[in-house]
């Protein structure tokens, strides 16, 4: 109240300016999630295979809503919902944040084009929506755990993965599966190096170190993704594209957990920050960069949301002042801060627990 009749203080600015001010504190998360996208798109841009461009399904986990709609492998998706010819990026962004909504696709198999309905369910780990499909792509060997099987065996990192006792690897989420129903019998890779394949027997080691027990083979996998470069016009394009895209899924995310289709576990607070940070790190600079940029989105995003306390909350408030013609009354004002102060420390305290129930699962 000291401050009122000082030219100086917020409250003697005009509305208008109050509200640019309120503004640019999201704006400035805006400008840098796009910089650091920016920057790391002209410098390594992972390009999406074809199959991932034109939205071919590689892999459909059993029993899964994608399952129980009838798709399989190699058809590919000529519509999901108001989406035409989407990407597999597309495809798991409209999936994540689609859980107990039914989703109309559109798909082809061979000659034939059909409809068929997918609810995607929610996955108690992640909190996010899943159809239990997989885009079709090569499967390389990111990381060969010392000692385990596939070290024995002589896999290496970079080995591209053909197939397992004679099923084509099309997602690593074959590998996995062949694997756990082998229930430790040897499994039989074939792999490529410098262009030359060659067959080799893996007996997989039972491990409960990470969780429950389950036969693995030491192997970290990634998808074979063809790094390129980008113009700094083209990285820019790109890098809002992506911004645009990540803040459309935010707020879908956050309508789902209004209507309670959503689970707020995938929320992260500051020690789960802090865990990504530092796996963040140990991955390299870019991932790095990577990451601050989708911090700094969510944060902008956030502060946006129209609760008392925060930027958001200011700007709505400015607004109704613009329409009234008139200030609220401080003691309305303190009113209101308070209920946005009380429910902000609510959101920290279950932040805080979700994060702490992460680290400890059992």
């Amino acid at each position: 109240e000291e401050t009122v009749d000082d030219p100086r203080g917020f409250l003697a600015k005009p509305r208008w300016r109050r509200l640019i001010i309120a503004f640019a504190g999201p704006a400035m998360n805006i400008v840098l999630a796009v910089g650091l996208l920016t920057g790391m798109y002209m410098v390594r841009y992972p390009k999406m295979p074809p199959s991932a461009q034109e939205g071919i399904i590689g892999y459909v986990a059993p029993d899964s809503p994608a399952a129980k709609a009838g798709i399989k492998e190699g058809d590919k998706i000529l519509k999901l919902d108001n989406l035409t010819n989407p990407n597999w990026e597309d495809i798991v962004l409209k999936e994540v944040a689609s859980a107990g909504r039914t989703l109309n696709v559109k798909l082809q198999r061979g000659d034939k084009e059909f409809w068929t309905t997918v609810t995607p369910v929610l996955e108690d780990r992640t909190g996010l929506g899943s159809a239990g499909w997989q885009d079709l792509t090569e499967v390389l060997i990111a990381q060969v755990s010392p000692g385990m099987p596939a070290d024995k065996a002589g896999l290496q990192p970079g080995d591209l993965l053909i197939s397992a006792n004679g099923l084509p690897l099309r997602s690593q989420f074959r590998l996995h599966e062949i694997i756990r129903a082998g229930a430790g019998k040897p499994v039989e890779i074939e792999v490529e190096r410098n262009g030359e394949r060659r067959m080799t027997s893996i007996q997989p080691a039972f491990s409960d170190r990470d969780g429950p027990g389950r036969w693995m083979i030491g192997v970290i996998l990634q998808p074979r993704v063809v790094m390129t470069q980008l113009a700094f016009t083209d990285a820019f394009r790109e890098s809002v594209r992506q911004n645009v895209k990540s803040a459309t899924v935010i707020y879908q995310f956050l309508h789902g957990m209004v209507e309670r289709r959503m689970s707020p576990k995938s929320l992260e607070g500051p020690i789960g920050i802090a865990r990504l940070s530092g796996d963040a790190a140990r991955q390299g600079a870019l991932a790095f960069f990577g990451l601050m940029a989708m911090v700094s989105l969510n944060l902008a995003i956030f502060n946006l949301l129209p609760i008392p306390i925060l930027d958001g909350g200011v700007i709505v408030m400015l607004l109704v002042e613009m329409l009234m013609r008139r200030d609220l009354s401080l003691r309305v004002k303190e009113a209101v801060f308070k209920l946005g102060f009380v429910f902000l420390m609510a959101v920290m305290v279950f932040v805080l627990y979700n994060d702490i129930s992460k680290m400890f699962p059992g």
